[in-house]
């Protein structure tokens, strides 16, 4: 079996599904990740303002309570223009996520996830461009 591709960045993960995160938390921890947890988008926009420049990746549902995937995409991105952003959902097309994907989202994955696909794309994110450091915050 292929080794998965590990990392030490820090990961927020905003889905409301517990059996969801307990799977990502587990998987993600178990390869070096700090991972951070939002059940909702008000959550994930709170939690990303309160760590400026410590999430490396945000690992969004679209399908969510309170606060869905695309106001809160286009919450993070005015906090952080180069916020990294994997889209997740297992019931919307990439299609219905042009915008976001023209809008700087890193990325699509349909759920349910298998991790291996999961963590080549985690990967393959962290590794194309680094993150720069907005100036003058």
């Amino acid at each position: 079996m292929e080794a998965l591709p590990r990392g030490t960045e820090t990961i927020l993960i905003v889905d409301d599904q517990e059996t969801v995160w307990d799977f990502l938390i587990e998987a993600l921890q178990s390869l070096g990740y700090s991972v951070l947890l939002a059940e909702n988008g008000e959550d994930a926009v709170s939690i990303y303002r309160e760590n400026p420049h410590q999430i490396d990746l945000v690992l969004l549902d679209m399908i969510m309570p309170k606060q869905g995937g695309h106001t809160t995409f286009y919450q993070l991105k005015a906090i952080d223009p180069d916020v990294r952003v994997l889209l997740s959902s297992g019931y919307v097309s990439a299609d219905s996520l042009k915008d976001l994907l023209d809008n700087g989202a890193a990325g699509f994955l349909e759920k349910p996830h298998r991790i291996s696909t999961l963590t080549r794309k985690i990967r393959e994110i962290l590794d194309a461009a680094p993150k720069t450091e907005s100036s003058g915050k």
